[in-house]
């Protein structure tokens, strides 16, 4: 067991070493209808149609904005097909034949440095909302809002962080994009009129540290700087990373924007750089694919849209077929639990998991305490955990479950090897209903 522990962990810090691999688009892509945030939506193609790289083939609605979907191919619309989305729900999805011509859409075009100092904030929010621009850290909240604010923003925060084992996505990003992650942060602060850019890095990415502060040396006077922080997680939860590269403690309730600060995840950040300078939606996307369960792991970068199965096929496959897999898309900590591979890759998945299914017996809590002292939000997960078991709403309501952010800390720390954090979910939910 500790040496397949040690196994793991080494997989896991070489992983971020590999080199990112172009992964040929599929010859079928699928596109959601709808996500977490968005319930409903709308096609706007017929079967049979030819759609380019780019082009709006549906809309799907949330409760108070709503958000184009791009097609991430040229091709031809086949129709309708249900698929695990990365919330771990079975939902549709546009299926578009790939023509591997990779035809723009004439809303591509590039603009210039010109007409970009022109634009003012109100038209970057647009720009971003047209081109369907979310937090792809993995919160998929729609970046045009987060410039919609009326709040006067002092300083930029850049999450860099990517605190969840077995995740290089973004840390690839910035070895191999790192001017287009500049240009980004750049058209922020335009946007913003902010002169005050912080990029935050773990303290242990010394290499990433450095190679920032020396490209960093070719803008002496961008105002952007290289903020490092701490190894802890969940160091990349925003109220974390905002009280460790601004001593500034964001309380609940409240918004950073209130406090003069706006932040984005540093693929984010590279989307905007694509939607501002080429008018282009985020159309692929940096995706590791790690675990025990598969042969070579791997960064890709891949087509929205791609099935995940494509993924592991080109990690070698599966190492021990013969055992039953677990899924994850996302991080170990906070992704969701898929019931098998027939998933597929959307904007906001960093990461793909697989690992050998090992069955651990759920034993009665000892009343450790480890979940509240590891609680980065102070709750109760025991007392919640309680209060959800005996259906008592009132008391679910009076522990606060609503401020959890799910990190999942309390099922790690579990010595009972009970899933804390699944009731802890299960009573916010609950909390909701009159």
């Amino acid at each position: 067991m500790i040496a397949k522990s040690r196994e793991i962990k080494e997989t896991r810090g070489l992983l971020s070493l590999l080199p990112t691999i172009k992964l040929s688009s599929p010859n079928y892509i699928f596109l959601a209808t709808d996500n977490a945030r968005a319930k409903q939506s709308e096609v706007f193609v017929k079967e049979g149609d030819r759609v380019l790289l780019g082009q709006v083939v549906g809309m799907r609605h949330g409760g108070y904005f709503d958000q184009p979907i791009h097609s991430s191919v040229s091709g031809t619309y086949v129709g309708l097909e249900k698929h695990y989305h990365r919330s771990g729900k079975l939902v549709d999805f546009i299926k578009i034949k790939n023509d591997f011509k990779d035809e723009l859409d004439p809303s591509i075009k590039e603009r210039s440095d010109e007409e970009i100092a022109k634009l003012t904030r109100e038209d970057f929010a647009k720009i971003l909302k047209d081109t369907a621009l979310v937090g792809l850290g993995g919160s998929s909240f729609p970046t045009y809002i987060k410039l919609s604010t009326d709040k006067k923003i002092d300083t930029i925060l850049i999450n860099a962080i990517e605190c969840e084992p077995f995740i290089s996505a973004d840390k690839r990003l910035m070895m191999e994009d790192s001017e287009e992650v500049i240009a980004g942060i750049k058209l922020l602060m335009m946007a913003f009129d902010c002169h005050n850019a912080k990029i935050c890095i773990k303290r242990k990415h010394r290499e990433l540290i450095s190679l920032y502060k020396e490209l960093l040396r070719r803008y002496p006077d961008s105002g952007i700087s290289v903020c490092p922080v701490g190894n802890f997680y969940p160091q990349g939860w925003e109220v974390a990373m905002i009280k460790s590269a601004t001593g500034i403690q964001v309380e609940t309730g409240h918004l950073p924007a209130e406090y003069g600060i706006a932040n984005f995840n540093v693929s984010t950040v590279s989307g905007v750089y694509e939607s501002v300078k080429h008018n282009c939606p985020v159309y692929e996307r940096l995706v590791s694919v790690g675990g025990d369960g598969i042969n070579y792991p791997s960064n890709f970068r891949v087509r929205i849209g791609t099935p995940a199965k494509e993924l592991i096929d080109a990690c070698g496959g599966y190492k021990n077929p013969e055992k039953e897999k677990v899924f994850i898309l996302g991080g170990p900590m906070m992704g969701a639990s898929l019931p098998s591979d027939d998933c597929i890759l959307t904007k906001t998945v960093t990461s793909i998991i697989v690992m050998d299914k090992q069955e651990e017996d759920e034993n009665p809590c000892i009343r450790c305490g480890s979940c509240v002292l590891s609680c980065p939000v102070k709750l109760e997960p025991v007392s919640i955990m309680n209060a959800v078991k005996a259906v008592d709403k009132e008391g679910i309501k009076k522990l606060n479950p609503g401020k959890c952010i799910e990190c999942g800390l309390c099922s790690y720390v579990c010595t009972s090897h009970i899933r804390v954090t699944d009731y802890v979910k299960r009573a916010k939910m609950l909390a909701k209903l009159k």
